[in-house]
C-alpha cells in the first residue's frame, strides 16, 4: 500500500528575505563608509604621478607648523587607535619601535604637508628607517598626468626605499 504525502512541497525559494538582508547590508556599509574618513588631519600633500597599491595601516601626518600626528592601526575597530593623535618625534619614535616589535613587514605612510621644509620631512623618514620599517610617502594624484583606470584615488601613495 502506497501512501501519498499530505503536503506537497513547493519547488520554489522566496527571495523577499534575502533582498531585505541585503538591503540591510548595503545601507550599513553606506553609512558606516562615510563615517571612517581619514581626514581629520589637513596636510596639503605634493602631486606626483606615481601610485602604488600599498595600503598601510600607520600613519604619520606632519602638517604645515609642524606638528606630529600618528594614527597606530588605521584599521582598528574598537576606535582608540584609529584616531589620530598628536606625538612628539620621542614619541613617534618609540611608537614606530613598538610598531616594528607587533609587525615587522608593516609599511607607515607619512602625510607631509608640502609647505614643509624639506629636512623635516627625511628626520621622519630617517626615524622610520632607524626603527626598520618601510615608509611611503603620500602624495595626491597629478592632475595634468593620465590616470590609469586601475589606479587608487587620493590621497595615492609613492614608496620610499629605507636602508
Amino acid at each position: 500500500m502506497a501512501f501519498k504525502p499530505q503536503f506537497k512541497s513547493l519547488d520554489t525559494f522566496s527571495m523577499s528575505s534575502m533582498t531585505d538582508v541585503i538591503f540591510l547590508l548595503l545601507i550599513f556599509f553606506m553609512v558606516t563608509s562615510t563615517i571612517i574618513f581619514p581626514g581629520a588631519i589637513e596636510v596639503n600633500l605634493p602631486q606626483s604621478a606615481e601610485t602604488t597599491q600599498l595600503k598601510p595601516l600607520t600613519e604619520v601626518y606632519l602638517d604645515s607648523v609642524g606638528k606630529l600626528h600618528l594614527v597606530i592601526d588605521r584599521n582598528d575597530s574598537t576606535g582608540t587607535l584609529n584616531q589620530p593623535k598628536t606625538v612628539s618625534r620621542e614619541e613617534l619614535m618609540s611608537s614606530l619601535k613598538l610598531v616594528q616589535q607587533q609587525d615587522s613587514l608593516r609599511a607607515v605612510a607619512l602625510y607631509a604637508d608640502r609647505s614643509l621644509p624639506y629636512g623635516d620631512v627625511v628626520e621622519i623618514l630617517d626615524m622610520a628607517a632607524r626603527a626598520k620599517l618601510k615608509m611611503v610617502l603620500s602624495t595626491r594624484a597629478d592632475q595634468t598626468a593620465p590616470v590609469a583606470d586601475d589606479a587608487p584615488a587620493e590621497p595615492t601613495s609613492k614608496p620610499e626605499n629605507n636602508k
